[in-house]
């Protein structure tokens, strides 16, 4: 059962590996201290933050984000550590809110590994305060437990960690947050706001909701929600909210916050119209890729925030119900005649209404949302596309970069037809995970064990095949490793069109020879970077961006490949080697925790529908599915043909 905490509260912990899930609804800096008994920090070497991620036993996000998923491993502290301090900070310099005050009171979680909540801390009562302790874990006679402390500090960073004890602490926090500016200009971020059109339907809490209590926003992720989800965080602002109050101060509000519409210019009257049909490209943006992007974004948030308004609806009908039922059962007089019966039958058709209401409201905006959908999917370009459109067959290797990729769809139960692109930015900023194993999918333990391994190498390489098609000619190339040779039926469609920058790699030799090129072409460009010197790379480096796709990992890996393989996973992105790892991380098992930090630095995508990744903003569980080539198509083999072509003509 989740604790939940008050401020100086604590809670004992049944596990040393844990979770720590912060959810602020604005982007927020995520750091760890390690303190002695009396809680002081020796020095910068036991602070953990975007610019120093990790610590033993500790790591943290490398950016500021809405949604953190901090890993710890009390077992792996030193022995003279006693406390793990979380620390919370907003960004400066980059725009957005400078005071807690402004925004959603944080949440805290502290979860096992398999996302169940242990205890959680929602930080209530901070004003000007721009950084926050938010809670403790610490050793209490030979045993860890979490304590939520709270404690707001309006001088920010700095003065957060002056109280810590820590010399320099100024220049501290103007280097963490130089790194959090780094991060942000690098990462995905938040569509910008639409045209403003007032018209347009906007999804708010159902009316059923009004004397609601418990829906604040943002919650946590659920437990079936991986290590990060699919995108980015969006800022809150002020709009309608639902009359009840929040649990947490200050209205939470359930509308898409970039979808608000300006104030209108004044219009002769005319009678209500009501919601005008809606159109692909409805969004801001210089180019029709970039209001396409946008919309589709705009289309994931509205999605989640009006199916989280439908949901603590329900939550709440049915806390009345419950109230009122106990009220009935705790009089003895309702317990004599029809007195009880009709009191329970009341409480019920109360709470009837009350669900019937908030699906009527999330039928009107999910049939709105649908609409838009069968506007924009059609209208696509190639990179935003799934392999069954149309806009395939037109193709031609482009000239330029795209904005963004779409790595699958997303989906939510209550409504499965309903599907949202996922879409991430390129060049991309983490690795891939194609899970080979069954984990908690229903969907994987129905299949055969050889038939959900093939699948999932399917799924990498039409995800390959997606950024090879994407990327002009001769700026992507990707090399594989099948060291077991077991893959090579599905390899065809690379190895045959001639894309592959070589055979894929089998046995020891080859895999060692591959994995030691590609680690020194990431030292090579961080040194080239880090001197300002990109024009002294060796002739013969390859330009462009590489990937590395990794068949039945860890078969054919010794321990020195193991390490060279987390060097890519954790370096290769910022230089342009990315990776993509098809595994089941249960044979991977014989490594221990060794290659955790591996695996959380991969975004997990399934080869088959599975609920594994979380919204930004509410923490759903969404249910990705991959995006496969549909049975008995060719286009995949077309797309690859006329790649390979441009790349010959690339190299003469």
């Amino acid at each position: 059962m989740t604790a939940e905490l008050v401020r100086g509260q604590n809670h004992p912990l049944p596990d040393t590996r844990l979770e720590i899930r912060v959810s602020a609804g604005h982007p927020v800096v995520a750091g760890a201290t390690l303190g002695d008994e009396g809680g002081k920090v020796a020095g910068v070497e036991w602070i953990a933050h975007p610019g120093s991620p990790t610590l033993p036993g500790v790591e943290v996000s490398q950016q500021a984000a809405a949604d953190h998923r901090l890993a710890v491993d009390l077992e792996a502290v030193p022995a003279s550590v006693h406390r793990v301090s979380v620390l919370l900070a907003l960004p400066v310099g980059v725009g957005g809110p400078s005071r807690f005050g402004a925004l959603a009171a944080p949440f805290v979680a502290v979860t096992g590994l398999d996302g169940t909540e242990i205890a959680s801390y929602t930080i209530t009562g901070l004003d000007a305060e721009s950084a926050v302790f938010a809670l403790e874990l610490y050793r209490r006679q030979g045993a860890w437990k979490v304590r939520a402390i709270g404690q707001g500090y309006e001088g920010g960073l700095a003065a957060m960690l002056a109280d810590q004890g820590m010399p320099g602490s100024t220049e501290l926090a103007g280097t963490i947050l130089d790194a959090v500016a780094r991060g942000l200009a690098r990462s995905v971020s938040a569509p910008p706001p639409r045209v403003p059109d007032a018209e347009r339907v906007r999804h708010s809490a159902p009316a059923a909701a009004t004397d609601q209590t418990a829906a604040g926003l943002p919650t946590p992720p659920p437990a079936t929600a991986p290590a990060d989800p699919p995108g980015p965080g969006a800022g809150q602002g002020p709009a309608p909210a639902p009359s009840g109050p929040p649990p947490s101060g200050g209205p939470i509000d359930y509308s898409h916050p970039r979808r608000r519409a300006a104030a209108p210019e004044p219009q002769p009257a005319a009678p209500p119209q009501g919601p005008r049909a809606p159109v692909a490209g409805d969004a801001s943006g210089w180019s029709m890729e970039e209001r396409l992007y946008n919309q589709v974004w705009g289309m994931f948030e509205d999605l989640a925030r009006t199916t989280a308004a439908y949901r603590s609806a329900c939550d709440f009908a049915q806390s009345r119900m419950d109230q009122e039922l106990d009220r009935v059962l705790s009089d003895p007089r309702s317990r004599i005649g029809g007195q009880g019966d009709a009191a329970r039958a009341a409480a019920r058709a109360k709470h009837d209404e009350l669900t019937d209401r908030a699906r009527e409201v999330l039928d009107r905006d999910l049939a709105q949302l649908a609409a838009e959908s069968e506007v924009v999917e059609p209208a696509l370009p190639a990179a935003f596309a799934g392999w069954d459109n149309p806009v395939w067959h037109a193709y031609r290797v482009p000239m330029e970069i795209p904005m963004a990729l779409r790595l699958g769809d997303l989906h939510l139960p209550e409504r499965t037809d309903l599907r949202i692109p996922m879409l991430v930015r390129l060049p991309l900023e983490r690795g891939l995970w194609v899970d080979a194993g069954r984990g908690r999918s229903e969907a994987a333990n129905l299949l055969d064990e050889a038939v959900l391994r093939r699948r999932a190498l399917d799924t990498a390489v039409a995800l390959a095949a997606r950024l090879l098609a994407v990327y002009p000619a001769g700026e992507f190339t990707v090399h594989v490793i099948d060291a077991a040779g077991s893959g090579a039926a599905a390899l065809a469609p690379l190895v045959e069109t001639g894309v592959l920058a070589a055979p894929p790699a089998a046995g020891p030799a080859a895999v060692s020879a591959l994995l030691a090129q590609l680690t020194e072409r990431v030292d090579l460009l961080q040194m080239a970077v880090r001197a300002g010197a990109a024009d002294a790379l060796p002739p013969g480096l390859v330009p462009g961006e590489q990937l590395l796709i990794v068949h039945d990992f860890p078969h054919g890996f010794d321990d020195r490949a193991v390490t060279q393989l987390r060097y890519l996973a954790d370096e290769g992105p910022s230089v342009g080697v990315h990776l993509m790892v098809v595994a089941d991380r249960d044979d991977a098992d014989g490594y221990g925790p060794l290659l955790d930090p591996m695996w959380r630095k991969l975004l997990r995508l399934s080869p088959v529908p599975d609920d594994h990744l979380a919204d930004p903003w509410v923490g759903h569980a969404w249910t990705y599915e991959p995006p496969l080539v549909p049975e008995g198509s060719r286009i995949l083999w077309q797309v690859l043909g006329q790649v390979a072509e441009a790349r010959r003509a690339w190299g003469r």
